[in-house]
């Protein structure tokens, strides 16, 4: 059987920049921040006080408020997120295609705001089970993003949630494309969501000293490859693509944003959290998205970088471009743009992958704002601080997660 092909037909975006695909690809292009102040809780005894919060989100917008309350925030995301996408891609689900249709959408941390929630009613109840929601269980698990969603729209086709951390939505996006291409589906929503800009979430990263504590100035915290960056900022939203079978789309005349072609997975096979410092993995990861696609490294023209803004991880992945491309290292456009979102963990991987669609679609790169003065070994071309039009054809999008799994999805310009 040969593969089939799978191109991007919709795209479904909620982030610290912006509620929709066209509002966060905008303010991304024009380098605007969405980091500001903790507002959720009081973060005045943390370290740090800041994150990219979701804002003037209404998930009454998606589905009854009774509903909502059920769940945790990470669910509202990805909701919302999967429908923007169903809604944009202008497909109609009916009963002749709804078993051919199907869902990966997962979080890195899932309900982490629930279980707090469900236990503090707990404890500050003298310990009365009773206290415990009935809808706790349900209401917090990762899984329940595409259960929701395939419930909604009663898709009876593949339904999967991938957890791998920082990897999650990228992995997602690869494993439904491939879920496509071998026939077991004609469409798939997939991406991921994430809120853990909560207490425990905040306060976990914040004793692993893994967060910035710019606390002077939060739109600057997220810079990556600059010599003063000093860690990552925790960002909440979700993003997703719908994922379809070119003849398939061609055949209801949809519009096709981008080909999906190539899909890489790695493991550092070195440590919980720290990338191996020659980004072997994150090397192997690239070369087999690469090798999937059918193309040549010289082909890529743009990488959309997992650039967290920490001082390993930066180095780490900047080997790991060079060793990948050699020479075209040098003449490779390759930018962050969690240096304006903030890293959504989890759903980092889908809003990254909306943008690289986006940047094929507008022909644009867009930049790695707060990049001042490059740090040690930061020396490819990062695209600073302002957008860059390109003639882009080939370009890739990278996710590394704690544990050392790592995720690459290639896209080609559809002409």
């Amino acid at each position: 059987m040969s593969r089939r092909r799978v191109v991007v037909t919709g795209m479904g975006t909620i982030a610290p920049v912006g509620n929709d695909t066209q509002t966060a690809w905008t303010n991304a292009v024009e380098g605007k921040s969405g980091i500001g102040p903790i507002t959720g809780f009081d973060a005045s005894r943390f370290s740090t006080r800041f994150a990219g919060s979701i804002k003037d989100f209404d998930i009454s917008d998606y589905m009854a408020s009774k509903e909502a309350r059920k769940i945790d925030t990470f669910m509202h995301y990805g909701i919302a997120a999967a429908h923007d996408a169903v809604e944009n891609s202008g497909i109609e689900i009916s009963d002749d295609n709804r078993n051919r249709i199907g869902i990966a959408m997962g979080s890195g941390i899932g309900g982490i705001g629930t279980i707090e929630g469900n236990y503090n009613k707990y404890s500050e109840s003298d310990n009365n089970p009773k206290r415990i929601s009935p809808f706790f269980v349900p209401g917090s698990i990762i899984n329940m993003i595409s259960g929701h969603v395939s419930i909604q729209y009663g898709l009876g086709g593949p339904n999967l949630a991938l957890v791998t951390a920082c990897t999650t939505s990228t992995h997602c996006i690869g494993i439904a494309g491939r879920t496509i291409a071998y026939g077991d589906a004609d469409i798939m929503i997939a991406g991921g969501a994430e809120h853990a800009t909560t207490v425990l979430g905040i306060g976990g990263f914040c004793s692993a000293r893994a967060l910035s504590t710019r606390n002077d100035d939060p739109e600057a915290a997220s810079r990556p490859w600059d010599k003063d960056r000093d860690g990552f900022v925790l960002s909440d939203g979700g993003a997703c693509l719908l994922l379809e079978e070119l003849e398939h789309a061609k055949a209801r005349g949809a519009t096709i944003y981008a080909e999906l072609c190539g899909f890489g997975m790695s493991g550092d096979a070195h440590h919980i959290t720290a990338p191996p410092e020659d980004g072997n993995g994150a090397a192997r990861c690239m070369e087999a998205a690469i090798k999937d696609a059918g193309v040549d490294a010289p082909e890529v023209d743009y990488v959309n970088a997992h650039g967290t803004s920490t001082p390993l991880g930066d180095v780490a992945e900047t080997r790991a471009l060079k060793s990948t491309f050699g020479d075209h290292a040098n003449k490779l456009a390759v930018s962050s743009t969690k240096s304006t979102t903030g890293h959504l963990l989890g759903a980092a991987g889908a809003v990254e992958a909306v943008f690289c669609v986006m940047a094929l679609h507008d022909q644009v790169i867009p930049p790695t704002i707060n990049l001042e003065s490059p740090g040690e070994e930061c020396d490819l071309d990062y695209v600073p601080n302002t957008a860059r039009d390109a003639e882009l054809n080939v370009v890739i999008s990278n996710s590394f997660g704690f544990g050392g799994t790592n995720g690459s999805l290639l896209f080609k310009r559809f002409t």
